[in-house]
């Protein structure tokens, strides 16, 4: 059965492109590394909660729209090593390869898919 790296954060409105550009970069590394599938969903129609929600879980600011994106891989042994080859890419480095959000706000994890329609 796959395994799923889901990501929630908080990038400024006016860093689109340079979400998307950082993101192809990104995810192009990761399929190379074993990943099937990525997907980066710009936040679009993502409701503000009485109690919690998306903004606040990654404390978006105004001027921030939220992105919700994941990363398929066929099992959770192809995803460590993946993921281990991705923080040790040159690709990767934020010298190179700058993060156009704040990381520290960003919130992730690995998941085991239990239900999945085709």
């Amino acid at each position: 059965m796959s395994y799923i790296d889901g990501f929630v954060l908080a990038v400024p409105t006016a860093n689109k492109q340079a979400f998307i550009d950082h993101a192809r970069t990104g995810d192009s590394v990761v399929m190379e590394f074993g990943a099937t599938r990525v997907v980066e969903c710009w936040g679009d129609d993502v409701q503000r909660g009485k109690l919690t929600d998306f903004f606040g879980a990654v404390q978006a600011k105004d001027d921030e729209t939220v992105v919700f994106s994941w990363i398929e891989w066929p099992d959770k042994a192809t995803r460590d090593a993946g993921m281990k080859k991705m923080m040790d890419d040159p690709r990767m480095d934020p010298a190179t390869n700058p993060m156009p959000f704040d990381g520290k706000r960003m919130i992730y994890g690995g998941f085991v898919p239990v239900v999945e329609l085709p």
